[in-house]
């Protein structure tokens, strides 16, 4: 009868553990969904005086792109992004994250440049401030200057037919 306790105690852990491990962990949800915009000011990454805010971003769906040219899965996805922003007209913002601005200005010289503009995130505050786990991470912003989706990790074609292309209210097929 004492050891009761601690067995169930135990089993529920175990089930608990058993839960967890089925959940898909790209699918974290941001308690920023709905909400508006972190406040931020970064310089551009070609021109320090002129400042991305959330101003800026204002007035159009855009997606905001947290990468880095360190980072493996901005690899992985940057052939995508390029083929959005060519073919689809996607409006791209870069964030670069605690990059070094020489690094990021090489890395989208050898691998093209699909965003609009890039903001330099060096020290990854903004990205804390927006919840960033680890980069690749991409956020769609609504006009209203409102976070409508988040995606964790690398953007696959899936993930942009089956929830970021509805929300832009584009053509879904990369």
């Amino acid at each position: 009868m004492r050891y009761a306790l601690p067995v169930a105690l135990l089993l529920g852990l175990l089930v608990l553990l058993g839960i967890g491990l089925r959940q898909d962990p790209s699918m974290v949800p941001s308690p920023l969904i709905g909400k508006p915009v972190p406040e931020f000011a970064l310089p551009l990454l070609d021109d320090d005086t002129v400042t991305l805010t959330p101003q800026t971003l204002a007035g159009r769906t855009v997606l905001v792109n947290f990468f880095a040219s360190w980072c493996a899965g901005c690899q992985v996805e940057h052939p995508l992004l390029m083929k959005l922003a060519r073919e689809q007209g996607v409006e791209l913002v870069g964030l670069a994250y605690k990059d070094e601005p020489q690094a990021t200005q090489q890395w989208l010289r050898r691998h093209g440049n699909p965003y609009r503009s890039v903001a330099k995130d060096r020290d990854g505050q903004v990205g804390l401030d927006w919840g960033v786990y680890g980069v690749p991470e991409t956020y769609v912003l609504g006009a209203d200057g409102t976070i409508l989706y988040k995606q964790i990790g690398p953007m696959t074609v899936q993930a942009w037919q089956d929830s970021i292309a509805p929300l832009l209210q584009v053509r879904s097929a990369p």
